[in-house]
């Protein structure tokens, strides 16, 4: 991209965005609507870097991005397949080593850097060819590296596998070496989704009025055998409905929440790090029983077109999740740029405040208009 051309991507305003100072990161414009929590940003944007600006326009965006009251940007830096930052992981590629650039550029314009990683979903060809036990496997014998679910790039890792949970544990710690980073954010923690969201079915040209087991994950040789252990029982053989089972149900919560609370949580607090991650509302439909999980913050996805639902359902999610967390930690509301107009944008971000959120995070930079962008900055600046 040239500089013209990026230029007339930032929107006309983007000169005066320039001119503008770098911002505190709790500023006395911000809105005081949302109740701070200490060591955290209350507004949050996800993106997914584009590869190739210069610093000076990074430094642009990224004025962009805090005049607007934002204060932390969650970059994409592993995307199933390679990296952007110096990983030091043989096995996982290094696109370019973008992130270690993008942090001082960031703290300068007053924004925090939480680093975006996917964690189970796992596309790198040599682990693949390498590592054939390493995926999870569905209900039907089926392993994910080679009938992957809904699409081609849900080849999901069994969260049961010793050295599946040293490799996602590995990509953490090699975050928490990185100086400056202010966190870590998990995405993708979970295995496939077992029943989609409503309004996504149709897309796929599938009805799932039950759990079917072509979408039920894992039964991997790992899996069973740990909870043949643990009960005596082989799921796949000995239950005639095992995804029915509570226990076994149970048994792949926790498989997923031993991951983090035992291996990821230690691995960024060693160095000093906040974690977090994306969630899904309808947590029993992938497995992730993430109330239980040590995390500093959730960010759950409340997308609400995918559910066939409207904006009060946000803020009626938000209620629950706190609640299934005893009200014990924060809650940002994760909204979906694409189903929210800019007139609806700020409604979406009341309702949330309202119903007990901490703040909110956008998906994405690049689904942002100029007219979002207006919403937003006149939404947290009037509280």
């Amino acid at each position: 991209m040239n500089k013209r051309q990026f230029l007339r991507t930032l929107g006309k305003g983007a000169l005066a965005w320039m001119a503008l100072p770098a911002l505190p990161s709790c500023d006395a414009n911000r809105s005081s609507a949302y109740e701070r929590v200490e060591g955290l940003p209350t507004n949050w944007l996800w993106m997914r870097p584009e590869l190739g600006l210069s610093d000076d326009q990074w430094k642009q965006i990224f004025g962009k991005i805090r005049a607007a009251g934002i204060e932390a940007v969650l970059p994409q830096i592993f995307n199933s397949h390679e990296a952007l930052f110096q990983i030091g992981l043989p096995e996982v590629p290094v696109k370019e080593p973008l992130l270690e650039r993008l942090i001082p550029l960031a703290h300068e314009a007053g924004l925090q850097v939480h680093a975006w990683m996917w964690s189970m979903p796992c596309n790198i060809p040599e682990i693949i060819e390498k590592h054939p036990d390493w995926f999870a496997v569905n209900g039907k014998g089926e392993p994910a590296h080679e009938k992957p679910a809904y699409v081609d790039y849900y080849k999901f890792l069994c969260p049961c596998h010793p050295e599946v949970q040293s490799f996602v544990q590995a990509r953490v710690e090699a975050l928490g070496r990185i100086d400056g980073l202010d966190g870590i954010h998990l995405d993708y923690i979970r295995v496939p989704d077992v029943i989609l969201a409503e309004g996504l079915q149709p897309k796929y040209g599938i009805v799932q009025d039950r759990e079917y087991p072509e979408y039920d994950y894992s039964y991997s040789n790992y899996c069973r055998e740990q909870f043949k252990a643990q009960t005596g029982i082989d799921p796949l053989t000995d239950l005639e409905a095992p995804s029915q089972n509570e226990a076994w149900r149970q048994f792949r919560y926790d498989a997923v929440s031993s991951l983090v609370n035992e291996k990821l949580v230690p691995a960024a607090r060693r160095h000093g790090k906040k974690i977090t991650a994306a969630v899904f509302p309808n947590w029993e439909s992938v497995r992730q029983q993430w109330h239980k999980w040590d995390l500093d913050a959730f960010l759950p996805m409340l997308y609400q077109g995918f559910y066939n639902e409207d904006i009060a359902w946000i803020g009626e999610q938000v209620k629950a999740g706190l609640g299934r967390l005893n009200n014990e930690k924060p809650i940002y509301s994760g909204l979906f740029i694409p189903h929210l107009s800019p007139e609806e944008l700020p409604r979406a971000m009341e309702v949330s405040r309202k119903a007990g959120a901490a703040g909110i995070c956008l998906f994405d930079y690049s689904s942002l208009t100029e007219d979002h962008w207006a919403a937003v900055k006149a939404a947290l600046r009037t509280g």
